[in-house]
């Protein structure tokens, strides 16, 4: 076994060594009430990659105990974001394939003194629930019978009240110095039709008390959760405890990952679909799984992401220019390399005639990539920054009289600018020196710069898209984003582009300009930003 590289696997040893197990299981728990994000990556990462690093298995469990927000949908979803990443699951689960068992163990801590039925509203639960400093207030329905509290149990589970009217409270300390402990509600009435079982039930069990058994009924031996469920981990021990688990699931808790600029909340992102704000759960913009895939992000460099984010004990949270730049990493050896031009100026050459075939490096960090084959011909186009009458100090692009390279083609001298009747320049006509090619130049003329460029003859029309982060600034604090949402955030931009770009859909370095996803829509070529050139992180 290889040695132990975080906190969890250190457990995971200590726990093998002394003989608690002797097989490793975990689970990997979405509620399907949305889809999946960035943030539940990394709980695959430690669920799965845990499982599979120790020669165990690992479950896809659905917590599926509120159906009033859950979906199907969601479901299918969240399978086809796990399959991405290159997950695979020993069984899928779901929460509600124990509702019965759940509910007879409900009855068991009932017959045994340990849960009774509370007429309190769910408001009045909270006032009495005390403080950090303050005992909470013991309900008046504390002390019914076991018998009493069975017969008012079932008639709940038989539909005799309404929601909210009761629920089933443990009894365990309304003076804990831990809140979780007062008395938590373990079920509620909640007459809604579930997305499996219809309406067999109307109630549901709460997650706090669903969690442990299910783990134990799938033989879940370490539930590694996120840290916000630290708190919660002595009600999990009081209910396997309690209902005489053996061996009893450990639950260890490990730091979720936050990024900055990101709404990193199922239910913030629900709102965004909802509102239309976004297009959708896969919209480019959206930190969901579903999003980046979209984007073009490679599940690879997410798990690369998730590695070097490393398990921890302590929350922290990570700059999106580090995601980036872990993408653009991955990207930068292996997508080839194409051109496209935004805001395309036309430029002719006026002393060349007919085409000819250019070699052109498909990504000169990867030799075994080789290169391709790109048209050359009288008219092209260059982007319009490229040229400029009255150009800056150090200017290295075209100018007139001034020299520039074509990429892995020829220089060229700009002579003549074209304009319109409102000054645009809307041509630039050059010469072209013929001895100069790319790979075999003896012509002896210098150039600075090297422009990139399409074939206007063989050109495709494209959409180009960009895209700024959803929130303004870094602040984290899972506040209300409203404030800070960026609603302009989809800029789209007319452009020529190579029609090798759309020959093989997939992720592409455009020269000079970043990352882009090149692809079909119908009738339309789109190149939709994946990550910039520039890596502001690293500096």
């Amino acid at each position: 076994m290889a040695e132990a590289s975080n906190f969890i696997e250190q457990i995971i040893d200590e726990d093998l060594a002394a003989g608690k197990v002797s097989a490793i299981q975990t689970r990997f728990p979405p509620e399907p009430n949305g889809y999946l994000h960035i943030g539940h990556a990394k709980s695959m990462f430690v669920n799965f990659g845990t499982a599979l690093k120790y020669g165990g298995k690992c479950n896809l469990f659905f917590d599926d105990t509120n159906p009033s927000k859950e979906k199907t949908e969601y479901v299918d979803a969240i399978r086809r974001d796990i399959e991405w990443l290159g997950y695979s699951w020993a069984k899928e689960v779901y929460a509600s394939d124990f509702f019965d068992v759940i509910y007879r163990y409900a009855e068991q801590l009932i017959s045994e003194g340990k849960a009774y039925v509370c007429d309190l509203s769910p408001e009045e639960i909270k006032n009495t629930r005390g403080t950090l400093t303050e005992p909470g207030v013991e309900s008046p329905y504390r002390g019914r019978t076991p018998e009493e509290n069975l017969r008012l149990f079932r008639a709940m589970r038989d539909g005799a009240y309404a929601d909210g009217e009761k629920c089933l409270r443990a009894k365990i300390d309304m003076a804990s110095p831990n809140i979780n402990l007062r008395d938590p509600v373990i079920y509620r009435i909640l007459h809604a039709s579930h997305h499996r079982t219809g309406d067999k039930w109307c109630i549901y069990p709460m997650y706090d008390y669903a969690h442990p058994i299910c783990d134990y009924l799938q033989g879940v031996t370490h539930s590694l959760c996120t840290l916000e469920f630290e708190d919660h981990r002595p009600l999990y021990d009081w209910v396997g405890i309690e209902l005489g688990f053996s061996p009893k699931p450990r639950q260890i808790e490990f730091a979720r990952l936050n990024l900055t600029n990101l709404v990193m909340s199922k239910r913030y992102l629900k709102k965004l679909v909802e509102d239309g704000s976004v297009h959708g759960w896969d919209d480019p913009r959206m930190p969901t799984l579903a999003g980046l895939r979209n984007r073009g992000i490679p599940a690879e460099a997410i798990l690369d992401f998730c590695a070097r984010a490393g398990v921890t004990k302590a929350n922290s949270e990570c700059e999106i220019g580090y995601f980036e730049a872990v993408v653009r990493d991955y990207l930068n050896l292996r997508a080839p390399r194409a051109m496209a031009v935004v805001d395309p100026l036309k430029l002719t050459i006026t002393n060349y005639e007919g085409e000819e075939e250019v070699e052109f490096e498909v990504n000169q960090l990867d030799p075994a990539a080789g290169s391709r084959k790109i048209v050359f011909g009288k008219t092209l186009f260059i982007e319009r920054s490229d040229f400029s009458l009255d150009p800056p100090p150090k200017y290295h692009r075209l100018r007139l009289g001034g020299y520039a390279r074509l990429k892995s083609a020829y220089i060229v001298r700009a002579d003549e600018a074209v304009t319109d009747g409102t000054g645009k320049v809307v041509e630039v006509k050059c010469t072209y020196f013929p001895e100069s090619r790319s790979g075999s130049d003896t012509s002896g003329v210098k150039a600075k710069g090297v422009l990139h460029w399409v074939n206007a003859a063989t050109a495709k029309d494209a959409e180009l898209r960009r895209y700024d982060h959803l929130l303004r600034d870094a602040d984290y604090a899972g506040q209300d984003f409203s404030e800070r949402i960026v609603l302009d955030s989809e800029h789209i931009f007319a452009a020529k582009a190579e029609p090798a770009l759309f020959e093989k859909e997939g992720a592409y370095q455009l020269m000079r300009t970043g990352y882009y996803k090149a692809c079909r829509e119908g009738e339309k070529f789109v190149l939709s930003e994946i990550v910039s050139l520039k890596d502001n992180f690293n500096k």
